[in-house]
């Protein structure tokens, strides 16, 4: 494939990388309204995630939200014209949404949210597609459709927020539309980890690093069996994936490389304590 991040202009996203490290940064760039998602944007956060992951050189991707908020959700000016449009209409809307939000999901290159301010409506969406959320302290969560009338069975919510935080606090979100503060949401397991504003980017890079640094056949691999056996309806179909897919890796050039090297750094180890 001829497209690359570097070559492709976006005017709702700021994209930073492949660094070295093979880590692409993705900033949701319309600070002046909190990054509230419009079309152009769900668009190109479709756009982003196909080309980065027919990218080799690609081998994970932090996403943040540029100046205060991570995204505030959908666009004012979008949302009150729904009501508006015909049925039709509001069907390609929600169609358009639903397929951004589930290839970000789809990607085999790990995702990681660095949740920089509020993350509303859909912008709590984009949060929960990643495999991993880091937030700063001065991060804030909610459903919020609920507030503007809407059913909060939105993108990919009432699928997404059950399956991370459990049905119950997922019931309670979904139902009040209530805010919740960073260490909130790290306690009922909506994020993994809670740092200062300063820190976020450092953080989520390093979490980065420490991914990208794993064969990325295996992270793919990983990535599907993770996903699929959230779902899988017993322990013995969920064992009969993992058989399959750790045959793959074992027969991969990567794996036999890293095993050979991991060998060697062993046989060091021990000759220095002999």
């Amino acid at each position: 494939m001829s497209d690359s991040l570097a070559c492709t202009a976006f005017t709702r996203l700021q994209i930073s990388g492949p660094d070295a490290d093979g880590i692409v940064l993705v900033t949701l760039d319309r600070p002046e309204s909190l990054n509230a998602i419009d079309l152009e944007m769900f668009d190109e956060l479709k756009q982003m995630a196909k080309i980065a992951e027919a990218d080799p050189q690609v081998r994970a991707l932090i996403l943040t939200g540029q100046g205060r908020g991570f995204c505030a959700g959908l666009d004012l000016e979008v949302a009150g014209r729904l009501s508006s449009l015909s049925i039709e209409a509001y069907m390609q809307i929600q169609e358009l949404a639903g397929s951004a939000v589930s290839t970000l999901r789809l990607m085999s290159k790990p995702l990681i949210a660095a949740v920089n301010g509020a993350a509303t409506g859909g912008g709590l969406a984009l949060a929960l597609v990643a495999d991993i959320r880091v937030a700063s302290e001065r991060a804030r969560f909610g459903v919020a459709f609920v507030r503007l009338g809407l059913s909060a069975c939105d993108v990919g919510m009432s699928w997404l927020l059950p399956r991370i935080v459990g049905l119950a606090h997922a019931s309670e979100l979904m139902l009040t539309g209530r805010i919740l503060d960073a260490q909130t949401a790290s306690r009922i397991g909506l994020v993994n980890h809670v740092v200062g504003p300063d820190e976020l980017l450092d953080t989520a890079y390093g979490l980065a690093r420490e991914i990208a640094r794993n064969s990325a056949f295996a992270m793919r691999l990983t990535k599907q069996g993770l996903q699929l056996n959230v779902d899988s309806p017993s322990l013995q179909a969920a064992i009969e994936l993992e058989n399959r897919t750790q045959a793959l890796a074992a027969r991969s050039h990567e794996m036999q490389a890293v095993f050979e090297r991991f060998r060697q750094e062993q046989a060091a180890k021990h000759h220095k304590t002999t």
